[in-house]
């Protein structure tokens, strides 16, 4: 059975409902994140709080970072006042950040050096599937630390599989990346086409969601579209973020990624236009300023 005394770094629009939903299993949780806001919601639901990453690793055996890029990963535990300057021999340490495959391998050798126990685990399903406890948790690292951290990843999940060794579950999260990117850049086009032809958006999606283009994706993303609505689930600059990672990755191993790579550009024109932190639906912007027409009309 994983320990019930957890540290969580990090409490975005991801890492905070899952605090909360450790909280609500019975976990004694330890918290960090430099926005204190995030901190205090935390405290008043019964959290712990303490003032360093290191602090956390200090309080807790297992200790979870969920924050934005490799860079922050690095830094959280590996730098000046991180996770592992006050870890011990057999603690853990569950990355579940989105950041490049080979950065979950430097940190777990570092990890190594220290005899502490490293996961990657990055999750997908957004903010809502972080709230209900059902994310997508896609891991890599060793079948035993893997298991002795399943009771807490049920509390967190609805699916979860190990995908191999050190840095699998972020280079199995950049392929699910690069799929939900696609998706909703099809989808974006189908709606914007249907809208200039003059028929109803949500007509055509009804229509078209039970047959073989229906995704979890569409289903997600369309009424976003339809209604105009991009409040975030999941930010422009993170997922901009995620195909960067991709298309490095996919240089280190001779893999082009012509789509991706259009995509990606796509994303980082949006936020040169100020909607980084707009929900990643918001593609369909890119696509409605070419034809001259919105989806919603609005």
């Amino acid at each position: 059975m994983a320990d019930k005394n957890v540290g969580f770094i990090g409490l975005g629009i991801m890492g905070r409902p899952m605090a909360k939903n450790l909280l609500k299993a019975g976990y004694a949780v330890t918290v960090f994140d430099v926005v204190g806001s995030a901190v205090e919601e935390l405290v008043t639901e019964g959290a712990q709080s303490v003032s360093s990453s290191r602090e956390v690793a200090e309080a807790t055996p297992v200790i979870i970072t969920m924050v934005p890029d490799s860079a922050d990963s690095e830094a959280a535990i590996m730098g000046p006042g991180g996770v592992l300057e006050g870890a011990s021999a057999g603690d853990t340490v569950v990355d579940m950040s989105s950041i490049a495959p080979s950065s979950s391998k430097k940190i777990a050798a570092a990890c190594e050096k220290q005899g502490v126990n490293f996961l990657d685990a990055p999750v997908s399903g957004g903010e809502p599937k972080a709230i209900d406890g059902t994310l997508a948790i896609m891991v890599g690292g060793k079948q035993d630390i893997f298991d002795s951290q399943s009771d807490m990843f049920d509390v967190l999940g609805g699916s979860i599989v190990l995908c191999g060794d050190y840095g699998a579950g972020n280079t199995t999260k950049l392929a699910n990346q690069i799929i939900v990117a696609a998706n909703i850049e099809a989808v974006a086009e189908a709606l914007v086409l249907a809208k200039k032809a003059g028929l109803d958006p949500n007509t055509v999606y009804q229509a078209i969601r039970g047959g073989l283009a229906g995704s979890t994706v569409m289903d997600a993303k369309a009424p976003m579209m339809i209604e105009g609505n991009f409040a975030p689930g999941f930010r422009i600059r993170l997922h901009q973020k995620d195909l960067h990672n991709a298309i490095l990755t996919g240089k280190e191993l001779g893999v082009p990624l012509p789509v991706t790579s259009a995509i990606q550009q796509m994303l980082g024109s949006l936020m040169n236009a100020g909607k980084a932190d707009a929900d990643h639906a918001a593609i369909a912007h890119f696509i409605e300023d070419m034809a001259g027409v919105t989806i919603s009309g609005r």
